[in-house]
């Protein structure tokens, strides 16, 4: 690809991620949803007009690392387990509920052992970020079913990113090695502990340094090479470099320019995340979703299955706020929306070789459902509470 054609595929993604995702937030709906509809349309289904490229996929995949980062950033931790036995139970039953019927309707189907966990593993994630505006906007975010749905979705972040991180070394051995999980998993949670630790104890030294940084730009460097120093340290241990990007965004948001680096990052992950997501709806085919063709009829009833098993999951994950002031089927609709994050696991997934071009398509049809249907059933849910 040379210089002329690359401007030109980064016009049409940006234009059309922009486009597509003004018109979502129009119609009430996450602008992320826009951006994956608008790789769908400019991708080889319909009009073609981009294919991935080694340099974009990298691109995005820098992306993804600063959206984890950007995340990790948001994440209070203090404030969100301060909820405690609620959200630690709503969120390892939300985890081990839809992994374990989601791995059983995969090998029940004939996938093989690793794609049967794989799709166990993209039901377990919730977008924090979905739940927490859809709150934002019924008034509910700081009320006790705020804190347990946004606790909760806290903890399924980490144990989703120790999750994905595992899936990625199955990937590479092709094999199912439960000594590789213990190694993988356990690495993972060591490399998050150490960084809340670090954060706690040493992120106003860390603070105070990047004070003595007075050249424009040094906050957002520092803090954007911190990201991906962690994220490379990460691959050199074999697990994901997601999970250090997140991790230093944990240690980064226990210092005092915390505020600077959240306003500072938002413009750099504006630049790479859309075409992440831009590359996720592209890779979708289109043609795969044809109920009139008898070979597609499988995939859509595996999305049918797997949203079925995606709610249910949830909505039982609810039951663990009983006791607490939370109303229960308040919080499992509100751990409902995969979002962001159930497209980072389809396009890991995909990139990685773990599902094909059919559980793809699949999966992305549930991101899309639950993060639809979330907003709607909580808007649903407290007028009923109010009635």
């Amino acid at each position: 690809m040379d210089l002329q054609e690359f401007l030109l595929n980064l016009i049409i993604i940006y234009s059309a991620a922009r486009v597509m995702g003004e018109i979502a937030l129009r119609l009430g709906q996450p602008s992320v949803l826009g951006e994956l509809l608008a790789g769908v349309l400019i991708g080889g289904s319909l009009f073609g007009w981009i294919e991935e490229t080694p340099t974009l996929k990298l691109m995005g995949e820098v992306g993804v690392m600063l959206l984890l980062f950007e995340i990790g950033l948001e994440s209070d931790l203090h404030a969100f387990l301060k909820v405690g036995r609620a959200a630690t139970l709503v969120a390892v039953v939300g985890v081990a509920v839809p992994f374990l019927l989601g791995d059983l309707l995969g090998l029940t189907l004939g996938l093989s052992q690793l794609q049967a966990i794989f799709l166990g593993a993209t039901l377990t994630a919730t977008s924090i970020a979905i739940s927490a505006r859809a709150l934002a906007e019924l008034g509910q975010l700081k009320t006790p079913d705020g804190h347990v749905i946004l606790g909760a979705a806290v903890i399924d972040d980490l144990l989703g990113l120790i999750i994905l991180s595992v899936l990625i070394g199955l990937a590479t051995t092709g094999a199912v090695s439960w000594l590789e999980v213990g190694r993988s998993a356990g690495l993972a949670t060591l490399m998050l502990a150490t960084a809340i630790l670090i954060g706690i104890f040493y992120g106003h030294r860390l603070g105070d340094f990047l004070k003595l940084l007075n050249t424009r730009g040094s906050l957002i460097v520092a803090s954007v090479t911190f990201a991906l120093l962690l994220g490379y340290l990460s691959g050199l241990l074999h697990i994901a470099p997601l999970v250090g990007a997140f991790a230093a965004g944990l240690v980064l948001a226990r210092t005092e320019q915390l505020a600077h680096i959240e306003k500072a990052i938002k413009p750099v992950a504006d630049v790479f995340v859309p075409i992440f997501f831009v590359l996720v709806g592209a890779a979708v085919n289109l043609s795969l979703l044809n109920p009139f063709e008898a070979a597609n009829r499988p995939y859509l009833l595996l999305a049918a299955a797997l949203g079925v098993a995606a709610v249910l999951g949830k909505l039982v994950a609810g039951l663990g706020a009983l006791g607490s002031k939370a109303d229960p089927l308040a919080v499992g609709i509100g751990m409902l929306p995969r979002g962001e994050v159930g497209l980072i696991f389809a396009g890991v997934g995909l990139s990685q070789g773990i599902i094909k071009e059919g559980e793809y398509s699949a999966i992305l049809l549930v991101v899309a459902g639950t993060t639809f249907l979330s907003p709607i059933l909580l808007k649903w849910r407290y007028a009923r509470l109010r009635a």
